[in-house]
């Protein structure tokens, strides 16, 4: 437990007062009581209980003890991110503010997604269901993934658009000649 620390506080900047390596600590504290016998970690559950709730609730990380994360795991910013019980995160990964690992639906609830080694999430990003994003993959701001993604590929959403205003259109710029009694313009 404590090697895996001084990873996570190593990918972390070296910073003790960042908020993804205070859920680091929590995470990694729930892996290590959940192999201790079963007096002792129904004493310590209570402790990680209050870690999670104040991670989740202050930092806004949602990362449930039944997350499998591997070494290194790097939590770029805070707030808005969640991630599914049953995911998966491999070593020397990365994700960053407003993700989501989560299930496609209500159905397949379980399903989660798989993230390989030195995996990059950009903010905002979205990856639902049963997917597998592959070794060294980056996954841009924004982009939602639902299907598998090659190791070494990057995903980027696609570019932003600008939609016309609804609603009445805007009065025409050039003034209006006003006709005159006798029919011709002043």
């Amino acid at each position: 437990m404590l090697s895996d620390i001084r990873g996570d506080f190593t990918a972390n900047g070296r910073q003790l007062t960042k908020p993804g390596f205070h859920a680091m600590i929590v995470h990694r504290f729930a892996s290590w009581i959940r192999e201790l016998p079963r007096p002792l970690r129904l004493l310590l559950i209570p402790f990680y209980g209050v870690g999670f709730v104040w991670i989740r609730n202050v930092y806004g990380i949602e990362l449930p003890y039944r997350t499998k994360v591997g070494r290194r795991f790097c939590i770029g910013h805070q707030s808005g991110i969640v991630i599914h019980p049953f995911a998966e995160i491999g070593d020397d990964c990365t994700i960053r503010q407003n993700v989501t690992l989560g299930a496609a639906n209500e159905v397949r609830w379980m399903d989660a997604p798989t993230l390989g080694n030195r995996v990059e999430v950009g903010a905002g990003a979205v990856i639902v269901g049963k997917v597998k994003i592959g070794d060294g993959a980056k996954i841009g701001p924004n982009a939602v993934v639902m299907s598998n993604i090659p190791a070494g590929a990057m995903v980027v959403s696609p570019p932003c658009r600008v939609v016309p205003a609804a609603g009445p259109k805007s009065p025409d710029p050039r003034p209006m000649a006003t006709a005159a009694p006798n029919g011709r313009n002043n």
